[in-house]
């Protein structure tokens, strides 16, 4: 039998072997077990080295919020560091080693680190950046002396370099109420919403679903805890409007109730199932959320306690009750509140000596003595540890008098014999979630901790989360938030019977006992006591900056445990109360995300990919695909043995004579809204738009404050209040910010709305002759003739039954059409206007037929406006109105703009027949030999069927005074030379009588 493995009791299959191993040394376990209970069960106590001291380290916690026993899992050739003991399961062939040593764990020679003494105190690095003058090494130069020592001792598990070869999903959902975390609270909670006909999902971090039923030893409906809450979610997964996710860590909370989680489907096991993932990312939308998340206990601070064999007495208790391990066999206890006689009494029972329980609180409650003395343990109340004795593993623990009120010690201090110490400083619930969706945690006195906020998005708060630390109170909040969170009441019922230890939940206000020696607040990252204390001496008053300047909390543990004693010690330092001082805010993610995870099928490129409603449709239509900024869009649909240039050339010419029609989806989409918003999008742009009609649409052109141009596009007018405004792809984020900029910091006092709703729209442009008759052919609801839908007008309607906007638009030259539908329906109406095209030969065509459409018509995009050119420079000064001001109007006419000699838009006709290259220059003089002289570059090129050339659209200087002349190519890089004429950039219909019609 293993050294701490208890006779009976815990869930795990005693009949199932596990064989697995640490640091190369053979182990064994059982089904169900964790590495850490493993361990712990076969006698291990020493799992790491702290990050700065190397402090030889044992396991603290039994959950997520562990700090110390971070390990490597290796599969093979992948190495997959930072892994908390405490949450991987273990599986035969499991092979783990530790970190953060050299050249073993028990022997580490970095462990000298312990004598650099105040020298690696809080902000030794920075410290270190700036000197001291030590010979040669003044200035930076001793920084860069010390820099290849210190970046080789950063950091903990070693990263391994092998490829990935597991493979990962992504996983969308909607769900009318998401219940994050499955204790007593989440799963009454779930039951109650579900009951309603609410689609639920319970989501829970661990293997099992329950929570602290699991381990509280308590009796719920007069049966186990843990036996009850199997019962519970045993019910659920009969239920077909729930879904259950267990060991999936819901890690952040986003705009408009949106979740990210990680489920963790294949850890746990030997191999991955065929087809299944390592991990599946889930971005969940709930139109309500439960945060049943519990509560994190606090550790003591006092010298000494991070020894191994120091633990968190709900730690201790969960290895009894779930894994069947004692944390040690001679335990001792220390405490400030009422938890830890539960867990004494719990440990007894399971087959532990209670040497003592050491309370700082000089009165206890008669039923706390009881527990004690049912627990067999002495009571040392009024008293406090103040030193732990051993080396690599506890021996003994000293304790002496301690008075609460003022942290006074008093007396001889007086060793105690123990194998293990268990503290528990209170309890912290497990706020994390409500912070990132908002608002700031509110300080609760008597819980000494921070509750949630309130809600600023749809979520609902029971059990520990909202500080109500008993299940009976758990159980009783949890249904309640169902029915809420599913927008009902509920008929009263009966709620199950709890039987459970006694004790109250408040603990006493005492977070450090200052005594010699090293005491820690950041287990991890081994900030001390005293080095919170040095960062106030140092001039941080801040949290946020005691916590980069000390690094408190800024582990792969964030802090969950650490936070609240460091403020305490802050709060003191400062002479102000915890609430005054405030805490910092949790971010994004709660724990430990892959990285493959969130890449999921989609990887082997940085740049995150945006496909449009209709991609499906391209891709089985036989277009090339490929990145145009962020979108993935259609380059040709190519027949075959087609080159590129001949596949774009027959669709721009089947376009002119015929139709064609075009996947605009990407284009910004911002909606602008607000009694001021006429008013505001005439400051936004440089012509008028307050006098548009409603139902008609304008061509844009904005500037930026400089005077430069920045974007262009059509502004449709849907109300008096209501603008659709349309952006060039690639700036419809830079547009957005400069709107969101202007109306929050220049004119905050306008009533304006703007909303980005790019991808709530799909878009079709249809153009060329015949494309009125095929939209006369398919839309129903409107007339489109000339005089229901003149140029620039909008009218509303349906295509095959979906819902519709279109708006007459010409971006090719030709009469066409701008067609929005719903993003969801966009394949659908795609489709039915490419199948009532066919009678009218309308052709699809993609990128490389709409550059020669616009090129043909001069119409400029970001390779014109390239954020050195004005609206003179593009001959839309016509664009600038001298009735208002603008963005950028102050700026336009500053000397330089308007000096001669500026680059402006022409066209060019090469005259050797030979293609033109994009960034080729222009010269007056050839001279391959020395090319000199650019008086100007390509922009954009192409073969004109229209023209029968090739042609290009170039920023030439005085290009308009130059139209008719003649000029050179000079592209050395390329080796193109040739001659070319300079013309209009407009080369095709530059009256606009096909675009009118």
């Amino acid at each position: 039998m293993s050294p701490r493995r208890t006779d009976a009791g815990g869930r795990i299959d005693r009949l199932r072997t596990i064989r697995f191993t640490f640091d190369g040394a053979p182990y064994t376990g059982h089904a169900g077990d964790t590495l850490a209970s493993a361990l712990l069960a076969n006698g291990v106590t020493l799992f790491g080295r702290s990050f700065k001291y190397h402090r030889p380290r044992g396991v603290l916690t039994a959950g997520v919020e562990e700090p110390n026993a971070l390990v490597t899992v290796l599969r093979g050739e992948i190495r997959e560091p930072n892994i908390a003991a405490t949450m991987a399961e273990i599986y035969d062939g499991l092979t783990a080693v530790s970190q953060n040593r050299f050249p073993s764990l028990a022997w580490d020679v970095s462990a000298a680190n312990q004598l650099g003494g105040k020298l690696l105190s809080a902000g030794f690095y920075y410290k270190t950046f700036m000197g001291p003058a030590i010979g040669p090494l003044k200035s930076t130069r001793f920084w860069m002396f010390c820099e290849h020592f210190i970046r080789r001792a950063a950091g903990l598990g070693r990263a391994g370099t092998a490829a990935d070869a597991a493979r990962y999903e992504r996983m969308n959902a909607f769900c009318d109420v998401l219940v994050v975390g499955s204790g007593p609270a989440g799963l009454m909670a779930a039951r109650a919403a579900a009951d309603q006909g609410a689609r639920v999902i319970l989501s829970e971090l661990e293997p099992h679903f329950g929570g602290s039923a699991n381990w509280s030893g308590e009796t719920i409906d007069g049966m186990p805890g843990a036996d009850w809450a199997a019962r519970a979610a045993g019910q659920l997964e009969g239920y077909d409007n729930v879904r259950l996710l267990p060991r999936t860590t819901v890690w952040g909370y986003y705009d408009g109730n949106t979740l990210a989680a990680l489920e963790r489907v294949a850890d746990h096991k030997e191999r991955p199932g065929k087809g299944e993932p390592r991990h599946r990312y889930w971005i969940i939308r709930a139109k309500s959320v439960v945060l049943a998340t519990g509560s994190f206990e606090r550790p003591l601070v006092f010298p000494g306690n991070d020894r191994p064999g120091v633990m968190l007495a709900h730690a201790a208790e969960r290895y009894a009750n779930e894994y069947g391990v004692l944390a040690g066999n001679r335990i001792a206890l220390f405490t400030n509140n009422d938890s830890a006689y539960r867990s004494a009494l719990t440990l007894k029972k399971a087959g532990a000596a209670i040497v003592a329980i050491v309370d700082v609180r000089s009165e206890l409650s008669s039923r706390m003595r009881e527990l004690a003395d049912e627990a067999e343990a002495k009571i040392l109340f009024g008293h406090a540890v103040v030193a732990t004795e051993g080396g690599k593993a506890l021996s003994g623990v000293k304790v002496q008098r301690f008075d609460m009120v003022n942290g006074a010690l008093a007396g001889e201090a007086r060793s105690i014999q123990a194998d293990c110490l268990l503290m528990s400083g209170g309890w912290s619930p497990t706020i994390h979630l409500a912070s990132q969706a908002g608002a700031k945690a509110e300080w609760n006195a008597a819980r000494q901790a921070f509750l949630p906020p309130k809600p600023t998005q749809q979520w609902i708060g029971a059990g520990a989360f909202t500080g109500s630390f008993s299940t009976a109170e758990a159980i009783a909040e949890g249904r309640a938030a169902g029915l809420s969170a599913a927008a009902r009441t509920g008929v009263p019922t009966a709620l199950p019977v709890v039987e459970a230890a006694p004790g109250g939940p408040d603990p006493a206000p005492v977070f450090e006992i200052r005594a010699n020696g090293k005491s820690f607040v950041d287990f991890q990252h081994d900030v001390t006591a005293e080095d919170v204390r040095l960062a106030h001496r140092e001039g941080f008053v801040s949290v946020e900056h005691l916590k980069r300047y000390t690094t408190l909390g800024m582990a792969t543990d964030q802090g969950k445990s650490s936070n609240i004693p460091g403020l305490a010690i802050m709060a003191e330092a400062l002479g102000k109360p915890i609430p005054e001082v405030g805490t910092t805010r949790f971010r994004p993610p709660f724990s430990a995300v892959s990285i493959g995870s969130l890449a999921a099928e989609r990887f082997g490129d940085l740049r995150p990919q945006r496909l449009t409603p209709m991609h499906d449709w391209h891709v089985a239509n036989g277009a090339t695909m490929y990145s145009a900024g962020l979108w993935y869009r259609p380059m040709i649909y190519g027949h075959p043995g087609e080159t590129i240039e001949q596949a774009y050339v027959r669709e721009a010419r089947a376009t002119r004579e015929s139709a064609g029609i075009v996947d605009v989806s990407t284009l910004g989409k911002i909606a602008v809204q607000g009694p001021d918003a006429a008013e505001f999008l005439d400051q936004v742009y440089t012509n008028m738009f307050s006098t548009l009609a409603v139902g008609k649409a304008r061509y844009g052109l904005m500037l930026r404050e400089d005077g430069l141009a920045f974007d262009d596009g059509t502004t449709w007018r849907l109300g008096e209040q209501d603008f659709l405004m349309t952006t060039t792809t690639a700036n419809a984020g830079k547009v957005m910010q400069q709107l969101e900029y202007f109306l929050d910091v220049i004119w905050p006092g306008l009533k304006v709305h703007v909303t980005s709703v790019t991808d709530e729209w799909a878009g079709a442009a249809i153009g060329g002759p015949r494309a009125r008759e095929i939209l006369a052919a398919c839309v129903t609801g409107t007339a489109v003739d000339n005089a229901t839908l003149p140029f620039m007008g909008i009218v509303h309607g349906k295509i095959s039954g979906v819902p519709v906007m279109i708006c007459r638009l010409s971006f090719s030259g030709e009469m066409a059409f701008e067609v929005y539908s719903g993003a969801g329906y966009g394949a659908h109406v795609w489709e039915a206007l490419i199948e009532a095209g066919k009678p009218f030969g309308l052709v699809t065509y993609g990128l490389e037929a709409l550059g020669t459409l616009r090129i043909e018509k001069g119409h400029v995009t970001g390779a014109e406006i390239d954020g050195r050119t004005t609206a003179r420079d593009l001959h839309l000064d016509w664009m600038l109105s001298r009735k208002k001001p603008f963005i950028g109007s102050a700026m336009m006419d500053r000397e330089g703009l308007i000096a001669p000699g500026r680059l402006e838009l022409v066209g060019l006709i090469s005259l050797d027949n030979q293609p033109l290259n994009g960034g080729a220059h222009i010269v007056e003089a050839l001279d391959e030999a020395n090319p000199h002289d650019s008086i100007g570059h390509i922009t954009a090129c192409c073969y004109s069927p229209a023209l029968g050339k090739y042609i290009a659209l170039a920023l030439v200087k005085d290009g308009k005074a130059r139209r008719g002349t003649r000029a050179h190519i000079s592209d050395p890089l390329r080796n193109r030379f040739g001659p070319v004429e300079i013309v209009s950039n407009h080369f095709f219909d530059p009256d606009g009588s096909r675009m009118h019609g």
